[in-house]
């Protein structure tokens, strides 16, 4: 009997189909193959096979097997569960773990060699060649330049037939980590917690545990030598680090090279494409045991997963927000448990979430309480702006100004946090009152000084700033309202013009390449003030930083997102914590209109457990997470009244559930970008409820039409 086999393809399709397998093709779960789709054919991977008849018309057959590496069956199951999870279509997902096999590989670089004939006539600059050419394979360019000669000289004797290219091997850059190398040495809560890592990991199967230390605690040293314990424990065994930022990978890289004498493969959008296709090539056959990166690399074909680290585990960049949605942190888990791997969540301001899984005892909690070596925690004073505003047009009150003062005096160095992109976040008209917004978009255009346009942060719109109001026409009405990073650099000068002053933000550091730059300039202390977003709130270690000034603390507050006091609090004790790392005494001076707010009050004590019982006993009231599920649910379309008609239906088409609330449709926040007007549910539900399964039916119930859109967003982190 002829077997079928399932195919999912990378494409947005509800299934996978199912084709007849070829005689003698003998195919299995993971596989690449070729299959018809309509007229053409079409990649896919097989997810099942199975003995028996296709129904009631005949199946169309398996193409081939293509020339590509399989993914393995645990793969095919994960990017399975996570489509359901997400109430999403499956090819999505697939799309993501293929997206490093269809790059193309890197071309093969060609090296003259000696061909053992002589050439026709000798001159002293071809014997120079030659003698060249005797110390092994080079590039042509290389062995003219070792010969002193001119590149013509080389592609003569090429032509003469004395040298001839040959395609060099394509190298492996990912040699086998050498565990037996000297680890730094750990203090006794180091020790302890690396301990109960390894005594984890002895266990086997799927673990999970909460590395939950202060800031400066060295729990990157504690996780490395889990590392060390999975892969020794597994000669085959393969390790995932996921970081929220490309920015972290260059440190990470360095520290795991020199800690295990072999480089990881490096995952990011910074990455090239045939760069990346040699680590997914080499994760797929096994050759490359470490890998360093973004959330997609959770997508990889791992052949023996072993242990997956999720460091900052808070950070929300975490959460995938466009095209396939998902959050990285929480499927780390699922893919571990999967694998039958273990999981470590590091961080020293741990979600809430996982905070509650490990108080659960969900999740093992392993805690370190102080710095490493002689550090200590900054201290933290929070400076009123009632009572201290700055200057009229400024934004450094005067004990930040005076502390910046007093820091660049003692030679160190001085953080200013802003967590605001470009120079200001609102340009309006004195005449007309109107505030400029990116066409058939709400959301305001921020003035970026350094290139003199006005950006759109949320389309990507850009223009030059206009001379007159575009609505108006008043000549030299429009003003800059509040500050971004730019506007703060330029006072920053102002009050201190001998001081080296650099801006850490995605404007500034666009790749790895300029963040490794930044970050290496910094700890030289050869920076003496750098005003930063979040970019440089995360993971770094710069000696010689002293000081940090919060300038808007507030910022996170505003707005009706339910994790905007939790976000606050992390986002500052991340940045106040870059603060005195080394034998250095720290500080951080935090500007806000509320010290009152239990977030600030928490921040100046230090008091981490206090506002996470606050903020759990809230959230447990209203039935929120992590003792609730959410779920979004956006509509878009570009005719109001089609739009509104939809959400009509599709509010009347919810399925009845106990335990689910759904509140809505209403206007999103952003309710137009880019030509299309938005509405919004939003779903809450028990924590006993199957929220994706609820969610999956009602978008099987759905059927949007014209230019609707509907888009499922299971935990949604915005609300914008």
């Amino acid at each position: 009997m002829a077997r079928i086999v399932s195919v999912l393809l990378p494409l947005p399709l509800p299934e996978a189909f199912d084709y007849e397998e070829p005689e003698g093709l003998g195919l299995s779960v993971g596989e690449q193959v070729a299959v018809p789709l309509g007229a053409r054919l079409a990649p896919g991977v097989v997810t099942a096979v199975r003995e028996g008849a296709g129904g009631n018309r005949p199946l169309k057959p398996v193409s081939g097997r293509l020339e590509a590496l399989p993914l393995s069956p645990a793969t095919v199951d994960f990017i399975q569960w996570a489509a359901r999870y997400a109430a999403e279509l499956p090819g999505l997902p697939l799309a993501i773990a293929l997206r490093g096999a269809r790059a193309p590989l890197p071309r093969p670089e060609r090296l003259a060699v000696l061909s053992g004939h002589p050439p026709s006539r000798l001159t002293p600059a071809r014997t120079r060649v030659l003698g060249a050419a005797r110390e092994g394979p080079s590039t042509p360019a290389d062995l003219a330049r070792r010969a002193g000669v001119s590149a013509a000289v080389v592609r003569g004797l090429i032509d003469d037939g004395a040298l001839e290219m040959r395609l060099a091997p394509r190298p492996d850059s990912f040699g086998a980590p050498d565990l037996d190398l000297p680890a730094p040495p750990l203090n006794d809560s180091q020790a302890a917690a690396a301990a109960g890592l390894r005594a984890m990991l002895e266990e086997g199967g799927f673990q999970a545990a909460l590395l939950d230390g202060v800031t400066g605690s060295g729990k990157t040293e504690v996780y490395l030598e889990a590392i060390r314990a999975a892969l020794g424990a597994d000669p085959d065994g393969q390790v995932l680090i996921l970081l929220p930022e490309i920015a972290l990978t260059q440190a990470l890289i360095s520290r795991v090279t020199d800690r295990f004498g072999a480089p990881p493969g490096e995952w990011h959008s910074g990455v090239a494409p045939p760069a990346r296709r040699q680590v997914w090539d080499a994760v797929a056959e096994g050759r490359c045991r470490i890998v360093v990166g973004a959330r997609s690399a959770l997508f990889l074909p791992f052949r023996r997963l072993r242990l997956i680290v999720v460091d900052e585990e808070h950070d929300t960049s975490f959460k995938q927000e466009e095209g396939f949605i998902y959050q990285a942190r929480d499927l780390a888990v699922v893919r571990a448990k999967l694998e039958g791997a273990a999981v470590i969540l590091a961080s020293a301001t741990p979600s809430l979430e996982t905070l509650r899984n490990a108080e659960t005892g969900r999740y093992r909690w392993l805690r370190l309480a102080d710095r490493h070596g002689e550090a200590r925690l900054p201290d933290i004073r929070l400076v009123d702006l009632r009572e201290s505003p700055p200057e009229t047009g400024r934004w450094i009150s005067p004990p930040l100004a005076e502390a910046m003062a007093e820091t660049l005096a003692a030679g160190e160095q001085t953080l200013l946090f802003l967590n605001r992109r470009g120079y200001a976040p609102l340009v309006l008209c004195r005449a007309c009152g109107q505030k400029l917004t990116a066409p058939d978009t709400d959301s305001w255009l921020v003035e970026h000084r350094y290139t003199n346009r006005l950006v759109c942060h949320l389309t990507g719109f850009s223009m030059p700033r206009p001379a007159t109001c575009p609505h108006c026409g008043a000549a030299e009405s429009l003003v800059s309202i509040g500050p971004g990073v730019e506007r703060l650099e330029e006072e920053a000068r102002a009050l201190f013009p001998e001081a080296r002053i650099a801006v850490f933000s995605s404007d500034t550091v666009r790749s790895a390449a300029d963040a490794r730059s930044m970050v290496e300039t910094m700890a030289a202390g050869e920076i003496d003030i750098l005003v930063a977003t979040q970019a440089a709130a995360k993971g770094h270690n710069f000696p010689n930083l002293t000081l940090v000034g919060v300038i808007d603390a507030d910022l996170g507050l505003r707005g009706g997102d339910l994790r905007a006091a939790e976000r606050t609090f992390q986002l500052l004790a991340q940045a106040t914590g870059r603060a005195g790392r080394r034998d250095r005494p720290g500080r951080a001076l935090i500007q806000t209109w509320a010290p009152d707010h239990p977030v600030m009050q928490a921040l100046r004590a230090q008091d981490r457990d206090a506002f996470v019982r606050t903020e759990l006993d809230e959230r447990e009231l209203a039935g929120l997470p992590p003792f609730g599920r959410l779920a979004a649910v956006v509509v878009s379309g570009r005719d109001p009244a089609t739009l509104e008609a939809f959400v009509r239906e599709a509010a009347a088409a919810a399925p009845n559930a106990e335990g689910v609330e759904i509140y809505g449709p209403a206007d999103a926040p952003m309710a137009l970008v880019r030509g299309r007007r938005r509405k919004r549910f939003l779903v809450r539900a028990d924590r006993q409820v199957d929220l994706s399964a609820y969610m999956g039916a009602w978008r099987a119930r759905l059927k949007p039409r014209g230019s609707i859109r509907v888009t499922i967003d299971i935990d949604p982190y915005s609300f914008f």
